[in-house]
């Protein structure tokens, strides 16, 4: 899984939608070439008030697999408080099949405590006690997507010699794993990923990957066996300045009456692209960029034609 080129990925919300309008969003993406599509994993909506429409994200891609024709596909990411790791390789790997082999399995420890209490998920006693159970769901996961039979006997899940079959399309299923915990989720990443999923700035991810590959070294794993991936928050792309500040200003709007998100890739196709730069100069060469409903069309275009090729000159 490890990319040299850049990619874009498009990482369409499912909340405050309805399925044409996402599906309709997906199978553009997939037409404009981004090289990657996904949607959320939560149950209630975790921009704006909570208190709105959200769709299930493993039901959701797979009917958009059926609809597109070229991206990888998968959640950003999965919560693996919500379903068996078992199961979950068995769930990806038939994505995988419905996709032609394009399925990615995101996954990682969750946060949300409002959905899990609402539908009577166990949330665990805070974040260390889901990223142990992580940690117990990685190999689990790991050792079926690579055609072993694990079995299991840990304190959170169990399984017994449990097979895959059929198994993916792919050589090899990616796991992703998101989150950029220093003292164990980077670690998990360095020993089960196939690739990362961070955040939160170029200094925060310049740090993460320090850390990152201290973990790796640690565990003897090659670094450049991960792809590094990163959120570039939300896009919205005009002509000007304060044009693109209206209308993001607009989606927050009718996403739960959210606050217009802060220090995000608003502006023109010049200020985003000098944005998303420097993360390719320190390897983060697939940036995965947020749309929420109503999708903006001119955005998402605009980021895969005009932007990409920005970038790409820059390079």
């Amino acid at each position: 899984m490890p990319a040299q080129s850049l990619k874009l990925g498009a990482n369409c919300w499912n909340q405050y939608t309805d399925w044409p309008a996402f599906l309709a969003a997906q199978v553009r993406a997939d037409s404009l070439g981004y090289d990657s599509i996904w949607t959320w994993d939560h149950l209630y909506p975790i921009v704006g008030s909570d208190d709105g429409p959200i769709l299930e994200g493993y039901l959701a891609m797979a009917a958009v697999a059926m609809a597109t024709k070229s991206a990888t596909l998968g959640l950003m990411v999965g919560a693996n408080t919500f379903r068996d790791p078992a199961l979950v390789a068995k769930m990806v790997t038939t994505l995988d099949h419905i996709s032609g082999g394009r399925a990615v399995l995101g996954i990682g420890a969750a946060w949300f405590e409002n959905e899990h209490e609402a539908y009577g998920i166990e949330y665990g006693s805070g974040p260390p006690e889901r990223l142990r159970w992580l940690a117990e769901a990685l190999p689990i996961m790991r050792g079926m997507l690579h055609g072993e039979e694990p079995s299991a006997e840990g304190p959170r899940y169990s399984a017994k010699a449990v097979r895959n079959d059929p198994p993916p399309l792919q050589d090899l299923l990616p796991i992703l794993i998101g989150g950029g915990g220093e003292k164990v989720t980077l670690r998990l990443v360095a020993r089960y990923g196939d690739a990362c999923n961070v955040g939160g700035g170029l200094d925060n991810v310049r740090r993460k990957e320090r850390i990152l590959r201290e973990h790796c070294e640690a565990v003897g794993r090659d670094e450049a066996e991960i792809e590094r991936t990163v959120g570039m928050g939300t896009v919205v792309i005009r002509d000007s300045r304060e044009e693109a500040q209206r209308v993001q200003r607009q989606i927050a709007e009718r996403n739960g009456k959210a606050d217009p998100w802060k220090d995000q890739p608003v502006g023109t196709p010049e200020d985003v692209a000098e944005r998303l730069a420097p993360f390719l100069e320190i390897g983060y060469r697939h940036l995965i960029c947020g749309f929420p409903s109503p999708y903006d069309e001119e955005s998402m275009t605009r980021l895969a034609t005009e932007v990409r090729g920005m970038l790409e000159a820059h390079e």
